[in-house]
């Protein structure tokens, strides 16, 4: 990596966050000195601590090691999350240590590799997460920097070598357009982010930009992307998925490639657009050159991605599903999955939105999306890096789904103490929790004290 070949000392603003900690582990394995702040100890930073990086949790520049702050061999690397005003941050820019972004990072990275990178508002976690198993599965030396926590894997992680990247292309704050991909796919360009973006035109305007560094180089995007690429879909494209059976929680289905048919390929992930996401990812490990048996052999055994469609509790009494989904169109596509999975039984739904500025600019979508469930709760919203907005609660939310004429039959706005009790009341087998905040951490409190007593 020729920018930084000199650095022996790299130092993370914010170490333990999914895209973050997949970079400090690569510096580590690179042989760098790595370690960082964040705010607080999760299941990931006491990860990286066992793997020998240091992290302290007060935002306090005195105590980092004298090593960090030289300017001739020490790197900063922080993310967006931070706040600008963060005492560590702002020292670190008055002491002339080169800082980058994490998106500067990858940015570097994906120079020294051929990099596959896949873009999108919806699917780019589980779509580069079953890439990057594919490609590990298929003996590909490959380095994969994932959003989300591979459940066979236990990492978010991979690397088997340095000959290809796999990696997000984030759209938020523009991050993709640090990259330099030589096969790219793009799964879906939902609006989202308009808190940053400001109109739908320019959120889309990026895409085509992202697209564009693609010229003469490989782009593959979802059949219903308006983008000119290779298309890769359910119904039309060069890559299809044709004969599509549903059995015991699998899709087994043939793969079309313009007019020769590949047979016997199975996604053990439920919903279709879980399929659609399998097709991409398929897409673009053929165009990078690997064998179809051995992607049929690899599709087979992938186990999916933590937090989406994940079954936190599968028995007769109970089935507790875990999904990160916090759009309208990723709360649809859940509620297929789940109808697909459960046709004859009522669904109770628990929702945490995620983001005042995307409850606004989505409130009526938001509407649509949830009243599909039988019954439906909502948590309170879920600020991150936002103020609240007046006029723009849980309780809004709620009141306009009441006032439809067909809806749910219950429909509540819950305090988190009161999940457990609720679900119980409910009487609803299947039980669907929702969001992209902390309601992942009720749902682990929820499995370590069984609902219903079970074991």
């Amino acid at each position: 990596m020729t920018s930084l070949q000199h650095i022996t000392h790299v130092y993370f603003i914010g170490i333990g966050g999914i895209g973050m900690s997949a970079l400090a582990r690569y510096l580590n394995e690179q042989g760098k000195i790595v370690a960082g702040y964040d705010k607080v100890i999760t299941s990931l930073t006491k990860q990286l601590e066992e793997e020998g990086i240091d992290i302290h949790y007060n935002d306090d520049f005195n105590s980092i090691p004298a090593e960090f702050k030289n300017p001739d061999t020490a790197q900063v690397i922080f993310t967006p999350a931070i706040p600008a005003t963060m005492d560590e941050l702002l020292r670190f820019r008055e002491s002339g240590i080169p800082i980058l972004k994490r998106a500067q990072l990858l940015g570097q990275i994906s120079q020294t590799m051929t990099c596959l990178a896949v873009a999108g508002t919806h699917g780019k976690t589980t779509t580069s997460a079953i890439l990057a198993h594919l490609l590990y599965k298929s003996d590909v030396e490959v380095t994969a920097f994932c959003g989300g926590i591979l459940e066979e894997y236990n990492t978010n992680y991979l690397c088997s070598g340095t000959d290809v990247m796999v990696v997000e292309a984030d759209e938020f704050d523009r991050s993709f357009m640090q990259l330099s991909p030589d096969i790219a796919g793009i799964t879906a360009i939902d609006a989202d982010h308009l808190d940053i973006y400001g109109d739908v035109a320019t959120f889309e305007k990026t895409f085509h930009d992202f697209a564009s560094l693609l010229e003469g180089k490989t782009l593959l995007v979802n059949e219903q992307v308006a983008i000119d690429g290779i298309k890769v879909g359910l119904v039309h494209g060069k890559f299809k998925a044709i004969n599509i059976v549903i059995a015991g929680g699998a899709y087994h289905f043939d793969l079309q490639i313009e007019e020769v048919i590949h047979k016997g390929f199975c996604l053990q992930l439920p919903g279709k657009h879980n399929l659609s996401n399998a097709l991409l990812a398929i897409a673009m490990a053929v165009e990078y050159g690997v064998s179809i048996e051995k992607l049929k052999h690899a599709l087979v055994t992938f186990q999916g991605v933590e937090r989406r469609f994940t079954y936190r509790i599968n028995t007769e009494e109970r089935v507790l599903i875990d999904d990160y989904a916090h759009h309208p169109t990723e709360i649809n596509a859940v509620h297929q999955a789940v109808r697909e999975m459960y046709p004859d039984e009522k669904v109770l739904a628990i929702f945490q939105p995620h983001l005042f500025s995307r409850t606004k600019d989505f409130m009526n979508d938001f509407v649509t999306s949830l009243a599909q469930f039988d019954k439906i709760a909502l948590l309170d919203i879920y600020p991150a890096r936002e103020l609240p907005i007046e006029g723009i609660t849980s309780q809004v939310l709620c009141s306009k789904i009441q006032k439809l004429e067909e809806k749910p039959a219950v429909i509540t706005v819950l305090e988190k103490e009161d999940i457990a009790e609720f679900i119980e009341e409910m009487n609803t087998r299947v039980v669907v929790m929702i969001g992209a905040g902390d309601i992942g951490v009720e749902i682990k409190k929820l499995i370590n004290k069984p609902l219903n007593n079970e074991h």
